[in-house]
Order: structure tokens, then sequence, then C-alpha cells
């Protein structure tokens, strides 16, 4: 490292850059006499220490510190980890440097491919390459780690017998699933997106049984894949698909398997030892959840991305990346064919689409209408027909729905909300009921409840956990509650005593029984939140969806899309119209996402939508950047950033309040109140799409100097933010 570590000496332009000697000892440490000068890059979040560090090579290290390998150096008077990016005959630095401190491990942890695509995603998201790193790379776990070594250095050579084939059928379905395959096998370069027909009545997902097979397509040819789903559940399901078709996972007790699992979920020991079995070359398959998709993996051939349009394939801590992004950035920088695939279709895909990037690959109309189930929407003049009953939380319709689906096995509802009564408001002025030590909402968590009015005293506070105690309303005084949303807790329980001989199963996070993964084909009703949906063996043979106007109506640009998406996911997991599949959908929702679930047509909304953004100038059809902090800092910064003349700035404005039910990623964004004294704002900045690279340039330069200034603590900025 240099003497001070404030930045590099300043050349003057045109000038060539000064030759260094060779330092053979430093502080009483021989110095290597090849290259004798690493570049690393230090855990440090500052985004003004963003950049290589010159260090000198120990002559003791000299054949163990290479690029990818993690070393200890000092810096700024401590010592801190770091990765190597390179090494050199000498360095621009006129001082002296310091020798690396002391070599971690010797196995190259960040390949060159690694660091470059970690690079370009701190880049695109205008944030720091080790906060990516830190994303992309699991804690090491020094035992794991000799464990794998070992099997690595007395692995099985013998050839293995191999798997038997898959047809590859199902892609003769859709147009351009055949050339799709065919190209695929003959290692040309490919980018597709995959519109998955629903076929709830197969044993085995459509979706698990595509991706097998363009896996086997590739592995066929030597080459290695990359899988990214959303969730364990999913991982699970694709695995077993693989096992079936021959291919066995990677272990430390079978380290001659075909498949590396990286969840997040196994724990650090496990997870390091997946990563380090995929960046050795141990396995050819890589299925993971979101971090997954840094993954080394040797002679990649082919990416798949699962259902890109569910949450979880976006980072919940900063930088909020996201999976199809970087994938799409490992394409283009490694010249590897990518595959989206989903029910739906996402407005970020279509966009892909649109712009030549990518292909779509889907089923004819005939087709898709013959594996889809029949979808109907209770309309207002449905619940008028019905009469008094018709304006209940279930009318008549749905009800029937519901028994003549349970005639023939298990039905599914979904519900938007978790929870028994997550909301109350006011028994007689129906304002919303309010905490009054915080100001959250009140609910209730449970108990039954059988009329109309809520005592205060048993209602609870959603954020602070404070009693209602003796709650009267501000505005009327009323001192009891109603309910106005009803959870799936309670939803249960009502279905239950309406089918009193029926089995009611509650999936959800935060339920006695948790998310449940599968149900048999028996009769039973399965009360669920939106992705915690469990297979059915045979598919539902119904669906009620209930609530779909509290989807739609968030304030949130992207509400009816992701409202969109939710309900695709829960209908194809019933069987087809023609075997008496069933979908009901009550609530007054947003007229083209109930359209388009009725005519089963997602790249049909997706196109008017994206359309629609860009007459409107609303992501993806352009980038925005939210800048969020104080209203000093935030001002000050806009101030000091020269944008060019087509950047749109929208603020500062005043951040809106918490909702009543936050979802993830609402309240990252806000500062602690401890912490600054100024009130809270946050500024837009909007520039077309083909700019996306110069946003990110510009306010990574801008916060660089902040932060190097010391200005950057009560700022904090996210590109492409998911909720507006």
């Amino acid at each position: 490292m240099t003497d001070s570590h404030f930045g590099d000496q300043l050349a003057l332009p045109g000038l060539p850059k000064a030759r260094v000697s060779k330092q053979r000892r430093q502080d009483g440490v021989a110095i290597a006499n090849t290259n004798p000068v690493v570049s690393v890059l230090p855990d440090l979040t500052a985004l003004h220490l963003d950049r290589p560090f010159d260090y000198l090579v120990p002559e003791e290290l000299d054949t163990q510190i290479q690029p990818g390998v993690r070393v200890s150096v000092r810096f700024g008077g401590r010592t801190v980890d770091a990765t190597v990016l390179s090494r050199s005959e000498e360095s621009d630095f006129e001082g002296n440097l310091q020798p690396i401190r002391r070599l971690i491990s010797d196995v190259v942890i960040a390949p060159p491919s690694t660091l470059t695509l970690c690079r370009a995603v701190a880049d695109y998201y205008a944030t720091n390459m080790a906060e990516v790193l830190g994303a992309a790379i699991p804690p090491r776990h020094a035992r794991t780690e000799k464990a794998v070594l070992a099997h690595v250095t007395g692995a099985n050579t013998e050839p293995k017998q191999a798997p038997p084939d898959t047809s590859h059928a199902l892609w003769a379905d859709y147009h351009g699933g055949t050339a799709f395959l065919t190209r695929l096998a003959a290692g040309q370069l490919l980018r597709a997106v995959w519109t998955v027909l629903p076929n709830a009545e197969h044993p085995t997902a459509p979706w698990v049984r595509g991706i097998v097979s363009a896996i086997r397509t590739v592995t066929d040819l030597g080459r290695g894949a990359l899988v990214v789903l959303p969730d364990d559940r999913d991982v699970n399901r694709l695995l077993a698909g693989l096992h079936h078709a021959g291919l066995s996972e990677w272990s430390l007790d079978d380290p001659t398997g075909d498949v590396v699992r990286l969840q997040a979920s196994q724990g650090p020991a496990a997870r390091y030892g997946a990563y380090l079995a995929a960046t050795l070359g141990q396995a050819r398959i890589v299925i993971g959840t979101r971090a997954s998709a840094y993954a080394p993996v040797a002679d990649l051939g082919l990416m798949v991305c699962w259902d890109d349009a569910d949450d979880s394939h976006i980072a919940e801590r900063h930088p909020r990346t996201s999976t199809v992004e970087i994938l799409r950035l490992r394409s283009e920088l490694e010249s590897v064919s990518l595959l989206v695939a989903g029910v739906d279709r996402s407005l970020r895909v279509q966009q892909l689409i649109e712009s030549g990037w990518a292909r779509g690959v889907e089923a004819d109309r005939a087709l898709t209408r013959r594996f889809a189930p029949r979808v109907r929407v209770i309309t207002e003049a449905d619940r008028e027909q019905a009469g008094g009953e018709g304006h209940t939380r279930l009318p008549p319709q749905v009800w029937r729905v519901l028994r003549e689906g349970l005639d023939r096995g298990p039905v599914l509802v979904q519900v938007p909300r978790a929870g028994y009564i997550p909301a109350l408001a006011c028994a007689g002025c129906r304002q919303q009921a309010h905490c009054r030590n915080c100001g959250g909402p009140l609910q209730l968590t449970q108990g039954t409840v059988r009329h109309q009015q809520i005592a205060a005293g048993s209602a609870q506070c959603g954020w602070c956990g404070t009693l209602g105690g003796n709650w009267r309303c501000p505005d009327c005084g009323q001192t009891h509650l109603r309910s106005i949303r009803i959870g799936s807790a309670r939803t249960a329980e009502e279905l239950g005593r309406a089918f009193p001989r029926t089995p009611v199963k509650l999936s959800g996070l935060g339920t006695a029984s948790g998310v449940i993964d599968e149900v048999s084909e028996r009769r039973c009703l399965v009360v669920a939140t939106p992705g915690a949906e469990p297979y059915a063996r045979g598919g539902y043979t119904a669906a009620a969806i209930l609530d779909a106007d509290v989807m739609t109506s968030l304030p949130m640009m992207n509400a009816e899309a992701d409202a969109l998406h939710r309900w695709f996911m829960a209908a194809h997991l019933v069987r087809p119209a023609h075997t008496g599949g069933n979908v009901a959908i009550v609530g007054q929702g947003a007229t083209a996402a109930l359209q388009s679930l009725v005519r089963w047509d997602p790249a049909g909304f997706a196109s008017r939508e994206l359309l629609e953004r860009h007459e409107a100038g609303l992501p993806p059809a352009y980038r925005i950047a939210s800048v969020t902090g104080d209203s000093l800092a935030v001002a000050e910064l806009l101030r000091t950033v020269d944008f060019d003349d087509d950047v749109l700035v929208l603020g500062p404005a005043p951040l809106p309040s918490r909702d009543e039910n936050p979802r993830p990623g609402t309240q990252a964004e806000r500062i602690p109140q401890e912490q600054t004294m100024q009130p809270q704002v946050r500024a837009l900045i909007k520039v077309p799409a083909v700019k996306s690279g110069y946003l990110a340039a510009t306010l990574k330069s801008a916060l660089g100097s902040a932060s190097a200034a010391r200005r950057l603590d009560h700022i904090r900025v996210e590109l492409d933010p998911t909720r507006l």
C-alpha cells in the first residue's frame, strides 16, 4: 500500500507514468523477483476506496499469490482482508509499498471471470465492488475448505456411466422451441424468453422438464450450466428432476456428483463447500437461489433464470441487484447463452425482447387454451344478480366453485395478506385505527371474532406491539373496532366452519405449519398467501383468488404487474379447463390485469404496459435512481452533479409515511431518525434507458466525492428502485 491512503499521486496529462524501481526488501521482508507488485481490493465499503491498491509480494508467498486469492493487508492503520486482482512488474506510485501481511488461502476463490462480473455489476448499480464480492462469495470456512480440497486431490477419475437420454418433446409445443434446442446443441449463443404453459396434471412441472432438457443438451457437449431460482422449494423440485434424469448431487460423501446446490439456507459450511466445489470444477451444473448467479462454472454453456418476476430475485440489502440484470451482464461478458423462463412475463424481459436482445419462445393460442384453466372474474353485475349475499367477501359464485372443486380433489384459496385481521378501523366512522404510541396500524393477531364490533383491548399494534387498551377514535370517540382487511388465518377459520368435514391447511410464513411444499390429490382446502402456494399432485381442481383489489390498489408503480404475476402463479397450479379446472377471482382489480388472466395472455399485458411506460417516461423505458436522506445532504449532492440536459430530476420531496403493512424494501431507504435531525426527503433522477450507463457512472463519481468528504452518512442511493 502507499504511505498515504488518500489516493494515487497526481500526474500531468500526456506524460508517461513514472517507472518505479523494484524493492528487494521492505520492513525486513524479502520481496519476490518476478511481478513483485500485487493489486488488491480491500474489503471496504467506502465508495471513494473502490479501486485497486498496490502492495508487494513477499518472496515466501511468490507461488501462492495469484488473482482471485484472499489475503490480509495493512490499510489505514489496521489489518483488513482483501482480494487479489492482478500482479505486475511495477507500480504507478513513487513511494514505498507495503508487503502483503498474510495469505488467507491459496485457493482461487474469485476467478478472473467472477472479478470482471462483480466489477460490471458494481458499475451498473453505482456501488462498491467489495460489497458485490461479499454478496457473490460465501464467507470462508477453513475446515470445509480442507475437506473439499482433500476430495479434489483424491477424486475418482474413472469415467462415469452416461445418464439416460431425456426427451425433448416438450419443446415442440412452442414456437421456436425445437430451434432453440437445436442451436443450443450446436453451441451457438442464444438469448431466449420462454413463456411456460400450465400443465398441473403432469407429475413433473413443465418448467422442470424443460430446464432439465436444456441442461442435458448443454452437458452432452461437455459444457456447464447454471440455474437461478427464487426459493428453496423450486431448487428442490429442479434437483429432483435432475436426479430423475440421472444427474446426482455433489457432496463430500459423493464428490463425483454432477450438480452443486447453492442456497443461503444451507448454512455457512455447506454453502462454502458447494461454492468451492463449483469453483474447482468438481461439478458441471450449479443450481441455487439469488447469489448463485455469480457462481463460477467451468466452461459455462447455459444460464437459466426461472420466474424472474418473483420478488426473491431482488436483493434485500444494498446493493439491491436483480438476478436478470446480473445474468444479462454475464451473458454479454462471457458470451454465454441465457434462458429466462416463467409462467408470465416481466416488463424488463419484455423490453429485452422488443429491443432484439432476446427472442420469445411461446405456444400458440389454441394450445394455451387447452392447458390453461377456466378463469372467471366475479364482477359487480354478478354480485347484484346474487342479491344481498353477492356483496359479501365470498359471494355465492365462489362458494359454488369451492364446493364443486372439493367434490373432485384439493382446492386452493389465495389471500393477499397473512395474519388474522391485519387492519382494523373505527366501528363508527370507518377511519383506520392507529396506535397511540407509534402511529402504526392496529390489528388482531388471533382469537375468534363472531361479531362485527371488536373490543379495542384485544387489538395490538402491528409495529411496536402495544395493546389497544382504552383506545378511542380521535374523530368520533367510538371505542369499538371493525375489520377492514381479512388475513389468511381468519379466512382458514371461516372456511373450516363452512366445510367442517374438510381438512383446511394454512400455508405461509409465520404460520404454525410454515410454507407447505406439496399436498396430495385428496379433498382438502389450502389457504395460502402469494408465493406460498403448495403444489398439488395432479393439480388443484379449483382455485379462488380473494381480495384482488388489495394488491392492485397499492400505491406503487408496479402494483398491477406484481398482482398479475401472483395470480398467474396461483392459477397455473390448477388443472386445465377441459378437465374441469376453474379459477374464480374476487375483487375490483385492475381491468387490464384481469383481462390478461382471463385470456391467459401475459405477453400481451407486458407489451401494452411497456408501451404505456414508454409514453409516460417510466421504467423500464427509463432508468430511475432514488436518492434518499436528510434534506440538506440530498440537496448538496444534487447541486454538485452536472447532469446532461435530457436528465430529469424530480424533487426532493418528503418521504411517504409508512403504510399499514410495509412490504420488503419499503423501510430500508429511510435513514434512522436518531442519526439526523433533518427531515427525510427523496429525489428521483430519470434518464432514457439508452443512457443507463451514464446515470450510474455520474452518480458513482458524485457519491465517491461525497464519501471522501464524509458527506455520505445521511444519503442512500438506489438504482432501479422497485417500490415507487
